[in-house]
C-alpha cells in the first residue's frame, strides 16, 4: 500500500493514465477492426474511408508511444496491401 504522500500521488497518477490509455488503445483497435470490415465486405470506397481514418490515429499513438513504430508501420502497410490487392 502507498505510505508516503509522493507513493499515494503516484497510485493517483498511475490510474488516470491507465483509463487514458486504455482508451486510447481501444479507439486505435475500432478504427483499425472498420478497415478490416470494409475489406471483409470488398467495399473498396468505405475501406479507403475507413483507413484514411485510421491512420492519423495510429500515427499519434505510434508518436505517444502507445504502440510501437514497427508495429504501426506494419498495420498500415498490411492495411494498405490489402486494399490495393481489392482493387
Amino acid at each position: 500500500m502507498a505510505n508516503t504522500p509522493q507513493s499515494r500521488k503516484r497510485v493517483k497518477q498511475a490510474a488516470i493514465a491507465r483509463e487514458r490509455n486504455k482508451s486510447q488503445r481501444t479507439l486505435v483497435r475500432t478504427k483499425i477492426k472498420n478497415v478490416r470490415k470494409a475489406i471483409a465486405a470488398n467495399d473498396v470506397e468505405t475501406a479507403r474511408a475507413a483507413y484514411a481514418d485510421a491512420v492519423p490515429i495510429i500515427d499519434r499513438m505510434a508518436g505517444k508511444g502507445q504502440i510501437h513504430h514497427n508495429k504501426a508501420a506494419r498495420h498500415k502497410s498490411r492495411l494498405n496491401a490489402q486494399i490495393k490487392a481489392m482493387s
